[in-house]
């Protein structure tokens, strides 16, 4: 007598990559978390420059009733952005090719763009997170207004959803520089520094900036990104403050923010590695 095993029929569609990335993004978000030096490494950074520099800095700008503190507030929210994506995904991406976990991911049933929509899920919810330690403490300590102009939130939302974006495709870019998981610290915030200071992020107003850091600072996505924060939480008289005083140019920090996300994505195709230099 034969016995005849029937199995099971599945009726279940194996899971799409957006539904593995989402749920790689909260296996990140609490790895993230529990590395807790990381965790007020990231957001204590920023938080501390604003702190540090805003109260350092006084007076009120002719012709308008911004204060220097009030004009550092939007630009330091950018860098903080920035901070959050480019130099923590990084370094992140960094150590794990570092341990070998780039290595089993590549060779895992799971589609390879569940792993960095994981990692953009992480940077999304920590780039959130900073932007309201950061306002809420602009508001307290430099009485920094909310804009009650919808159409400035729309400004608000387009400008950080284009810089994450862009700067989280140069993190994942940039973190094949890193030889070692030791290295990444020190590979990523060194360019983050320089492109902080020829930004204006440290200079109130950008305008003070020689001519020539100007230039190349319009170069890179985070001087566009601290003006599109800055048009958002200031009033229209600061414009002469700027190196532009007719508008805020929303139609240019669009397309340079947009150039660099897909000039981000293409640096990440070209440039990624799964596996570490000693792998090789």
């Amino acid at each position: 007598m034969t016995t005849t095993t029937t199995r099971p029929a599945t009726t279940g569609k194996d899971p799409s990559a957006l539904s593995l990335g989402l749920h790689r993004g909260v296996i990140e978000l609490k790895g993230f978390f529990r590395e807790w030096d990381n965790v007020v490494f990231t957001f204590a950074l920023p938080i501390v420059l604003l702190a540090l520099l805003g109260s350092l800095f006084s007076g009120i700008y002719e012709g308008s009733t911004v204060t220097s503190a009030q004009y550092f507030v939007p630009s330091m929210i950018a860098a903080g952005v920035a901070s959050a994506t480019f130099v923590n995904l990084g370094i992140s991406i960094a150590a794990d090719r570092d341990d070998g976990t780039l290595k089993r991911l590549r060779g895992a049933p799971m589609p390879k763009s569940a792993y960095f929509l994981g990692k953009v899920v992480m940077v999304l919810v920590i780039s959130i997170a900073e932007v309201v330690i950061l306002l809420g403490l602009g508001m307290l300590l430099f009485d920094v207004e909310l804009p009650t102009e919808a159409s400035r939130w729309v400004t608000f939302g387009w400008v950080f959803l284009l810089g994450v974006i862009g700067c989280s495709f140069l993190g994942i870019a940039a973190s094949s520089l890193a030889r070692t998981e030791r290295s990444a610290a020190a590979v990523m915030n060194l360019p983050y520094i320089v492109l902080a200071f020829i930004s204006g992020i440290f200079y109130t107003p950008i305008s003070a900036l020689p001519e020539p850091l100007q230039q190349l600072g319009a170069v890179f996505p985070l001087k566009w990104m601290a003006q599109g924060f800055r048009s958002v939480f200031l009033p229209d008289d600061i414009l002469p403050q700027e190196i532009v005083t007719t508008s805020w140019e929303h139609g240019r920090i669009a397309l340079v923010l947009g150039a660099w996300c897909i000039g981000g994505l293409l640096l990440c195709l070209t440039t990624f590695r799964w596996r570490g230099r000693r792998d090789r």
